[in-house]
């Protein structure tokens, strides 16, 4: 039978190595002890389901978590006096509210796994605040005059493309520029099929955009310019340690202008302000792969 709420309640209060002989008897369901590390390691590794990019992102959220709580700390014993502390260590480290509130919320989903596991009762960070905040101050809408001055300071035709498909096409870069094929162009129905590392998990692998004016000529030039046998649009930026933002932040110098805070959201940004402007949000959304919330809380700016 159930344990009695009452007892539950009594459970909670008594010491740790008293709870433990109780459920050594079998009158409760022992509790499965696991340190901080170990269990992290293996949660990730469990998370088949996450893009690359999202587990680096959650690695970096554990490396604090341990260099912090220790690796040897029994995740059972994580209180929310820790999860307040570890807010006030990631304050420390000079990191910017956001950054904190997104490192939070691994830390969140984290708990929360180890609760499905039940190596603890609670989310000893279910009371953090974890939602990022918008900041209007790293807005920028970049101009088609502007964009006209970066197309003409790029480097080579590739570099046009990500620019193009990125300002013009709503495209994420790199992650979305990079893995859009040839095949992917449907030059007859005017569209373009992208394919979405970030979204893949929700169950839209892919999308569909239009093939917009803005960017026939760009990539028509560049399936002249390609050579025969290349199968991805953007073939030559493509390896790991390949830096886009460093390369677009030149371009953008050589161009004569200044650049901006998030270099390639703010191209997204742009755009689908631009599309706003004409279509409804959900076909914009559509579009461009996010929702009607977050753009209207990290996408669209008002424009002078």
């Amino acid at each position: 039978t159930a344990v009695p709420r009452q007892t539950t309640e009594w459970l909670r209060t008594i010491d740790e190595s008293l709870r433990d002989r109780i459920g050594a008897t079998g009158l409760i369901e022992a509790r499965q002890t696991r340190q901080l590390g170990e269990f992290i390691t293996q949660y990730l590794a469990s998370r088949i389901d996450a893009a690359e990019s999202t587990q680096v992102k959650w690695r970096i959220t554990a490396g604090h978590l341990t260099a912090h709580l220790g690796a040897k700390k029994l995740v059972h014993a994580i209180t929310a006096g820790d999860a307040q502390e570890f807010r006030l260590y990631l304050t420390g480290k000079g990191l910017a509210e956001n950054t904190i509130r997104s490192n939070i919320a691994v830390a969140k989903m984290l708990f929360n796994g180890a609760k499905r596991w039940r190596l603890t009762e609670s989310n000893p960070f279910a009371g953090q605040k974890a939602t990022t905040l918008a900041n209007q101050s790293r807005f920028r809408f970049i101009s088609h005059q502007d964009t006209q001055r970066l197309l003409e300071a790029a480097p080579d035709w590739q570099w046009r493309l990500i620019i193009g498909l990125t300002r013009y096409g709503g495209l994420r870069c790199p992650s979305e520029v990079q893995l859009l094929r040839w095949s992917d162009i449907d030059w007859a129905r005017q569209r373009i099929t992208v394919t979405s590392p970030k979204t893949e998990h929700s169950g839209k692998e892919s999308r569909q955009v239009p093939l917009f004016p803005e960017l026939q000529q760009l990539l028509s030039d560049g399936f002249e310019m390609a050579e025969e046998g290349d199968e991805h649009v953007v073939s030559r930026y493509r390896t790991a340690g390949q830096n886009l933002r460093t390369g677009l932040a030149r371009i953008i110098r050589r161009a004569g202008l200044t650049p901006w805070p998030k270099l390639f959201q703010n191209l997204r940004s742009t755009r689908e302000t631009e599309l706003v402007e004409t279509y409804p949000i959900h076909v914009v959304t559509g579009w461009l792969g996010n929702t009607a919330s977050v753009a209207q809380k990290h996408y669209l700016q008002t424009t002078e």
